[in-house]
């Protein structure tokens, strides 16, 4: 029964790696290197202010300048878990490992990362509808690269760099007509992996399910859980630098039959804390193009009670 401890350490190390490899917008949490962070909710995100060139004087010098370096406090939001039973009589201590990963692994990999990414995609949007940086659009093969150049060209303007977007399979399939197969290949780390990914004017393309892209999310806080949401993102365009993810697998905690109190079974339990944030001096480099029209609710599980509409 000692050996509950040791699982947990290998559940949670294998739940980290398969999160990481998973999640579509796992390159966002590279960003978290910059901030401060100490345990709980809080993290602090820096923003550096810079001033421009002054003249040089031959009498006097240099003008002196000031490199100001400010750290927002944010707050996590994102504290969702769930606890599940293995009965005794199906898995003894000789399976339990095996089939306590497996399920650990199928719910992550099936109910979290979708939620993850599906939250930060929103939470972008949002960020980029409050700053009157959407526009709507139903994907023709007539159009589409123009108007995702004419997005990206807008970021670019706005200084961002290393440009990353995130478009929809049904936008990308149209995009891939209008090009007759000529889009370019690019690499680029995904899931901690040097992938090959289609780019377009060298920013790679992220391929998203439209249960990733809502335009407005739903988070399930009872029994049923999950998420639903409404509206279709085609994309989104931001700076590869913007937005700062971070997520926090808990250890997993175990309960032999004879420590639950409740039943004759295994009780594991599974908890995740995650929250995506862009800094306020950076919120002008998303653009986002959503479809027309496309208000109807996709439930992915349980029903409505918690409103996502970004920062």
């Amino acid at each position: 029964m000692s050996n509950t401890i040791e699982y947990a350490k290998i559940f949670q190390s294998q739940l980290d790696k398969q999160a990481v490899q998973g999640l579509r917008t796992g390159w966002m949490e590279a960003n978290a290197g910059q901030v401060k962070y100490n345990g709980g909710k809080e993290i602090k995100i820096p923003k550096l202010v810079l001033q421009g060139l002054a003249n040089y004087n031959r009498s006097t010098g240099y003008v002196d300048g000031d490199a100001t370096l400010e750290f927002e406090t944010r707050t996590m939001t994102q504290d969702r878990g769930r606890r599940f039973s293995l009965d005794a009589m199906d898995v003894d201590e000789s399976n339990f490992a095996v089939t306590a990963a497996g399920l650990l692994g199928a719910f992550q990999a099936e109910k979290v990362i979708p939620e993850v990414d599906a939250y930060r995609m929103t939470s972008l949007y949002q960020i980029a509808k409050a700053n009157n940086n959407v526009t709507t659009y139903t994907p023709a093969v007539s159009d589409i690269l123009a108007t995702l150049k004419a997005d990206i060209t807008k970021a670019k303007k706005r200084g961002a760099q290393n440009i990353v977007i995130h478009i929809t399979f049904d936008a990308k399939a149209k995009l891939e007509t209008a090009m007759a197969g000529q889009l370019r290949d690019k690499t680029f780390r995904l899931g901690g992996i040097d992938t090959i990914v289609p780019a377009v004017d060298g920013c790679p393309l992220i391929e998203m399910e439209d249960a990733r892209m809502y335009k407005e999310l739903t988070i399930v806080a009872g029994n049923d859980g999950g998420y639903s949401g409404a509206g279709v993102i085609n994309w989104i365009v931001m700076d590869g630098r913007t937005p700062i993810a971070i997520s926090k697998t808990d250890k997993p905690r175990i309960f032999t039959p004879d420590q639950n109190q409740d039943a004759d079974a295994w009780r594991v339990t599974y908890r995740k804390y995650h929250d995506i944030w862009v800094p306020d001096n950076k919120r002008n480099l998303i653009i986002a193009n959503a479809q027309s029209g496309s208000e109807t609710a996709g439930n992915v599980d349980g029903e409505a009670n918690g409103n996502v509409d970004g920062e």
